[in-house]
C-alpha cells in the first residue's frame, strides 16, 4: 500500500489509480516524432510503481533505455463523476511533481507491434513521486513552471500554460471514462526535453513554487 501526504495540512491518502496522459505538450510530441492525438493519450501505472524523496530508480534488466518525464501531478481529494469542467478544480485536494519514468526501447518496440506499453511506464520505481502542496496554495495550475536537471544541469524547463489539455478538461474527461476517487493521482504531461538516465546520475523535479523531489538511478 502505497501513500502520499499533504504536509501543510497534515492529511494522508491512500493511493488508489495513477492516470498517466501522454502527448499532451506540442514540443514533446514533436521530439518524439509522434502524431498529435484528437483525444487525452491515457495509461495507467500501479500505484507500486511509487518512490520518495531521496529513493533510487532501477532500470529493468529488459530494457537498456530508460527516460525521465517531469510532470504536474494532480492528487484527487473527493469522489469524481462525470463532472463539468467548471467543477473539475474543486476536486482536487493538492499538487505536485511526478518524474514518469519510461524504458523507451522497449516501448518503441511494443507501440511497432500494436501492443500495450505498460511494462514500458509502470514497472516497480517508475512513479518517483513528490509530497503535495494544498490545492488552496495553487491559484491556476495552469500558470505553473515545470523543471527538471539531471545531474545538476537542466534539462526541462516548461509552463503548464503548454498543455493541450488542461488539468480541469482532464480531470472532466477521465471522470467520464473512471470514477476518481480519493487518493487517485493525474499524471498530465511532460514538456519538452526528455532524455535517457543510467546508473549513478541523479535527477530533481520541481514544479515551481509548489513542490520538489530528488531521486537517483541506482
Amino acid at each position: 500500500m502505497k501513500t502520499v501526504s499533504i504536509p501543510a495540512t497534515g492529511n494522508e491518502y491512500i493511493v488508489g489509480k495513477i492516470l498517466c496522459i501522454g502527448r499532451n505538450y506540442v514540443d514533446h510530441i514533436k521530439e518524439l516524432g509522434n502524431a498529435t492525438p484528437s483525444a487525452p493519450v491515457i495509461f495507467i501505472k500501479p500505484a507500486t510503481a511509487i518512490i520518495a524523496e531521496g529513493e533510487q530508480i532501477r532500470i529493468p534488466a529488459y530494457s537498456l533505455q530508460c527516460h525521465y518525464e517531469a510532470e504536474l501531478a494532480v492528487l484527487i481529494g473527493t469522489d469524481a463523476k462525470d463532472v463539468s469542467e467548471a467543477e473539475a478544480l474543486s476536486h482536487v485536494a493538492g499538487y505536485g511533481v511526478a518524474i514518469d519514468m519510461t524504458l523507451r526501447d522497449v516501448q518503441d518496440a511494443l507501440k511497432k507491434q500494436g501492443l500495450p506499453w505498460e511494462i514500458a511506464k509502470g514497472f516497480d520505481t517508475a512513479c518517483p513521486l513528490s509530497d503535495f502542496a494544498p490545492a488552496t496554495a495553487v491559484s491556476d495550475p495552469q500558470d505553473l513552471t515545470i523543471r527538471l536537471t539531471l545531474n545538476g544541469e537542466e534539462r526541462q524547463n516548461g509552463s503548464t500554460g503548454l498543455m493541450i489539455t488542461p488539468v480541469a478538461q482532464l480531470i472532466s474527461y477521465l471522470s467520464t471514462i473512471f470514477t476518481l476517487e480519493e487518493g487517485d493521482v493525474i499524471l498530465t504531461g511532460t514538456p519538452a526535453g526528455v532524455g535517457q538516465v543510467v546508473s549513478g546520475d541523479r535527477l530533481q523535479a520541481e514544479v515551481t513554487g509548489v513542490a520538489t523531489l530528488s531521486v537517483s538511478v541506482a
